[in-house]
């Protein structure tokens, strides 16, 4: 004798997805969707030469944009006292010139005619505000020699560097 109660075995109930799963997949897969239509562009910083910034004319004005090319040999100026740091950076054809100010200590091996990328805004005064500064430096490391100074062996590497 077996009663209803004590033999009845439960069936396993189905397994059916949670909304709230399906829910969070349907907002990631959106957001996705929103992100790879188009609208990157407005939190991008973008590496222009001077000329394609100059070309932009006012849509370039004050939108954060990192600005690449060489320093422009004779037109750096730098005040020790209040880290003001100026120069042009040139086109690698020398014919787009953009003047650039950076406030703080410039990298360590910056100098004339090298390869410069800068992070910042340009003005309407048509003056590149930096906010960071990335140089191109030689891909060549050595071992300092015993005794030798930093300084004496960055002279060293840019000399091996071509530039």
């Amino acid at each position: 004798m077996t009663s209803p109660e004590l033999g009845s075995t439960l069936a396993p109930a189905k397994k059916r997805p949670k909304a709230g799963i399906i829910a969070m997949v349907v907002v990631l897969v959106a957001a996705f969707g929103w992100l790879m239509m188009g609208n990157l562009d407005k939190n991008v910083v973008f590496f222009l030469t001077p000329n394609e910034l100059l070309a932009k004319g006012t849509e370039a004005i004050d939108v954060p944009v990192r600005l690449g090319g060489q320093v422009k040999a004779g037109t750096v100026t730098w005040d020790e006292k209040a880290l003001d740091l100026r120069f042009d950076v040139v086109d690698t054809d020398g014919k787009g010139t953009i003047h650039v100010q950076s406030k703080g200590a410039p990298p360590q091996m910056f100098r004339d005619g090298m390869g410069v990328v800068c992070e910042g805004r340009f003005g309407a005064d048509s003056v590149f505000q930096s906010t960071m500064l990335i140089i191109k430096h030689s891909n060549e490391y050595r071992a300092p020699k015993a005794g030798e100074k930093p300084q004496e062996m960055y002279k060293s590497l840019m000399k091996g560097s071509g530039s």
